[in-house]
Formats: structure tokens, C-alpha cells, sequence
């Protein structure tokens, strides 16, 4: 299993803090008994090896994220003091981690990676797997200021370093986040026109964050998985095309293709191993392994990979084309721009207003804003970016009190968005987040050129070519899926008060 850097190690004795969940402290208190004195030592290795502790920082706002604070496995030992609450995790899952999500979650390493490429060098060329990664735009700013380099050029020396690996395409996510925003901008559409007769239909939350998703499901369950938005992630599309239509087009079956994906979320690798994106009958899951991109350049630190002795080599095209496209990027502050495009979309098709610029309103904070259509004094639309936990908390309290006047909520569980996601945006000591490396990193993603994904001409061909249009059962089975409540029905998630 991966090791991340001991900078990574940042634990929370939560018992000494007053902010705590009283759910998650029984929970953890109950299996403390039940296990017996002896279920610390078992329940902290897994084949001989100590598992780590997630945390949260209460007083920076860090994300609910599952993964957000976790480092897979340490190598140094825990300090006994007592009960160390897994806030982050509790919150998430309601519960104790399975054994079959800490097998599954163990398998997003950079040895599983290592393990494929070695065998690849060892076995007959017939039972070789073709290396297809994925970088999600978000995590292209981290190489960008890392090497110190401007965010093409840093794409393309990421690339050369990948492929020196074993992988045999590197492509990005740009074109999956754009199938998941048209397909967001369809469905918002669709509930805003049976907001009347349907209760469940506004407001939409977005899908595109996993840490939100695993909260809403094993936590808020039938209070807010209804108006989830049913559009897969960019990351879980790319999955469908490379293992989907890439395969194919390279006379592939899926099992024979190896998809990692690199982000900026430690959260990714969780939404990898659902069950709705694992084919049983192949063996084959969308995309098999996530490795943030901190983890990506500890591995170039490791191997004393010196930037100049790269290549410039750019990025694929999944259509197969030749040629360098430039890195652009959607609408949005730092993340995919879910709220932007839907709301500029929903402006258009529902009211013909045309929308240039949106100004956003800030009120708890920066991470809790909102954007308001108005025409003649009437609020045609209202929605809301609410990112970090402590805001989501506040959003929550108001929906159980019907006091939610948004049509859309943008819910992301790391403050700042997908650029300070905790797998890249994490300082060397104490575990917050590097507000100077988040800085630079923003100023090199808006550097990348705005591209809407309605006049980019790939997508209108795959939406042919590979699912049959844009209102075929292909799309609707490829760029969507269920969000369904798993709260247990004899428990209330609890209402955290900070």
C-alpha cells in the first residue's frame, strides 16, 4: 500500500473538542465495546500494516470528505489518547468502514499502478493492459505551479512523465465535464417545469462532488438524495469513454484497458468503487484506480524526474485526431462551473434573457454566495455555490425548515472548490490548506481559455457517434445514475451545531 510523505499525517483527537457529532461519538463508542479491549490493535492493521486516521479541522472548515484528510496507510505509530473520532468519516458513512471498501479503497494506489505496469513487462503481450490516465483540468494548475511552468506546457512535460511510466494515452476530462453540464443543464430544465406538481424537484443539487454525495446519502438520505442531480461526474464519464467508446474504437474489450484517473480529491477514489460503475460480467470498472496529484508528484519526487529532461509531449484526443488542442476550461471559479453554465442556460431557455456576466453575492463568507436573475424587480431565479462543510451544514438546517429559495445549489465539501482539494492543495506541515499554492494555482486556471461545451463540436459527434443522440437510452444509461438514501430508518442524522 502507498505511503503518503508524513507531512500528510494530521489527526484530530476529537475528544478534547467541543465540536463534535454525538451520533458518530456513540457510534465509535459502541464499537469500542462491542470489539472488546483488544479491537484497537486489530481494527488499526490490516495485514500488517496501521491504518491511519482521517481528520477534520473544525476551525479551518475542512471538507466533509471521506477522503479529504486521509492517508491510506502511516508508517509511524499511534499515540494512545484515548478514542480518536474519525469526524470526517462518521459523518460520511454512518458507521464503520467495510472491509470490502477498505480492500477496495487499498486498490487506489500507486503500487496497484506499479503492480499493473510490472506485469505488463513480465507477461505475454497478449494479456497486457493498455494504460489509459485522465487528468482533470482541476489538477493541471497543481503541475503548472509545481514546476513552474504555464499550464499547457506543464500538461504536456505531465504527459511525457506518465508515458515514461507505461501509460499508453493520457488524456483530459474536459470533454467528460461537458457532457455532465449539458446533460445537468437538461435536467434542470425538466424539474423547473414540474416544480408544481413534483416536491422533489427543486432545488437541484449538483453530483459532480463525492464527498457530498456519500454524505447526502448515508447521512441526510430521503431529505435530499430525491434532488440530487442524476448526471454522472466528469470522472465517471470519462470512465464510460474510455472503457466504452475509446475501447471500442481501439478494438479493446473493456477488461483490457487500464483507466486511472489523477485529481485533486482524495474523495475520487470512493466514487470509483461504487457499485453502479463496476461491470460484474467483464470484471471491469470505469475507471480502476485515482491517484491525486500530490501522490502523482511524490512519485516524480521519488524518482528524481528533472523537468528539463522531459519531453514536450501533448495530450491525446479520445476522437483519435492529430494535432495539439489548447487546454481550455468551462465557466466556474475553480472548479467544473455547474451553477454558470445552468444558470446562463436556464436564463436563455426559460426567460430568452441572455446572460453575459454573473455576479455573485457573498453571504456567510466566500464559500456561501448567491446569483439572482431579476427582471422588473422579480426574482426570476435564484441559486446558490455552497462549498465546505460548515456551509453545507447551514444549507441543510434551512431545508428542514423549508427556508431553501434556490432553484440550483452548487455543493462542493472542500472550501474553495475542487482546486483546493485536500490530494493536491495541502501544506508541507500542519495539514491546512496552502493558501498561497491555492492562490497561484487559481491565477494559472482562469489563465486557460473559456470553452462552452454547447459549440464544442466533439461532443455533438460523440453524442452521435457513440450514443445514438442526445435523448437516446445510451445517454440516459452512460451520463447518468441513481443517488438513493442509506440512513438506516431507525436513525435521525443529527444536526451539527457549531
Amino acid at each position: 500500500m502507498y505511503r503518503l510523505p508524513p507531512r500528510k499525517m494530521s489527526e484530530v483527537n476529537i475528544g478534547k473538542r467541543k465540536e463534535k457529532c454525538e451520533n458518530c461519538t456513540k457510534q465509535c463508542n459502541k464499537k469500542q465495546t462491542d470489539d472488546g479491549a483488544g479491537s484497537q490493535q486489530e481494527g488499526d492493521e490490516v495485514n500488517g500494516q496501521v491504518m491511519a486516521v482521517y481528520s477534520i479541522d473544525l476551525q479551518n472548515q475542512s471538507s466533509l470528505g471521506f477522503f479529504n484528510h486521509l492517508t491510506l496507510t502511516s508508517p509511524f505509530p499511534q499515540v494512545n489518547e484515548g478514542p480518536q473520532l474519525l469526524l470526517s468519516a462518521c459523518l460520511s458513512c454512518d458507521g464503520c468502514l467495510s472491509e470490502e471498501e477498505s480492500l477496495k479503497i487499498s486498490q487506489q494506489s500507486l503500487e496497484e499502478v506499479e503492480r499493473v505496469l510490472a506485469l505488463n513487462k513480465k507477461c505475454d503481450v497478449t494479456k497486457h493492459k493498455v494504460l489509459v490516465a485522465s487528468v482533470c483540468p482541476q489538477s493541471l494548475p497543481y503541475f503548472a505551479v509545481k514546476l513552474g511552468l504555464d499550464i499547457n506546457e506543464a500538461a504536456h512535460k505531465l504527459c511525457s512523465f506518465l508515458k515514461s511510466l507505461g501509460v499508453q494515452y493520457v488524456f483530459d476530462t474536459t470533454l467528460a465535464a461537458g457532457f455532465s453540464i449539458l446533460e445537468s443543464q437538461k435536467e434542470f430544465i425538466q424539474r423547473y417545469r414540474r416544480r408544481h406538481h413534483d416536491s422533489h424537484a427543486m432545488p437541484m443539487f449538483t453530483s459532480s462532488c463525492p464527498g457530498w454525495i456519500r454524505y447526502a446519502e448515508r447521512v441526510l438520505g430521503s431529505l435530499v438524495t430525491p434532488h440530487i442531480c442524476s448526471a454522472r461526474s466528469s470522472q465517471q464519464i470519462m470512465g464510460c469513454l474510455v472503457k466504452d467508446f475509446f475501447s471500442k474504437q481501439q478494438k479493446l474489450s473493456p477488461e483490457k484497458v487500464y483507466h486511472v484517473v489523477v485529481a485533486p480529491c482524495f474523495d475520487k477514489k470512493l466514487e470509483a468503487v461504487r457499485e453502479e460503475f463496476y461491470n460484474s460480467l467483464l470484471e471491469s470498472r470505469d475507471v480502476d484506480c485515482v491517484l491525486t496529484s500530490g501522490e502523482i508528484y511524490y512519485l516524480m519526487e521519488q524518482r528524481k524526474v528533472s523537468v528539463e529532461n522531459l519531453d514536450s509531449v501533448p495530450l491525446d484526443h479520445v476522437l483519435g485526431e492529430a494535432g495539439d488542442a489548447a487546454l481550455v476550461r468551462y465557466e466556474g471559479r475553480s472548479s467544473e462551473g455547474f451553477l454558470e453554465h445552468v444558470f446562463k442556460h436556464a436564463a436563455k431557455e426559460l426567460f430568452g434573457l441572455d446572460v453575459q456576466e454573473i455576479t455573485y453575492k457573498t453571504l456567510k463568507n466566500r464559500d456561501f454566495q448567491e446569483v439572482t436573475l431579476e427582471r422588473d424587480g422579480e426574482t426570476l431565479l435564484q441559486f446558490a455555490a455552497v462549498y465546505g462543510f460548515r456551509n453545507i451544514q447551514t444549507l441543510v438546517h434551512r431545508m428542514r425548515k423549508g427556508r431553501v429559495p434556490y432553484q440550483l445549489v452548487e455543493v462542493l465539501s472542500c472550501p474553495g472548490g475542487c482546486l483546493s482539494g485536500r490530494g493536491q492543495a495541502e501544506s508541507d506541515a500542519g495539514g491546512r490548506t496552502d493558501k498561497t499554492l491555492v492562490q497561484q494555482m487559481e491565477e494559472a486556471y482562469t489563465s486557460m481559455p473559456v470553452c462552452l461545451p454547447e459549440v464544442n463540436p466533439t461532443l455533438h459527434t460523440l453524442y452521435q457517434d457513440w450514443l445514438q443522440g442526445q435523448d437516446s437510452p445510451q445517454a440516459g444509461t452512460l451520463l447518468h445514475t441513481q443517488y438513493k438514501s442509506q440512513t438506516q430508518t431507525h436513525t435521525q442524522p443529527p444536526h451539527m451545531q457549531w
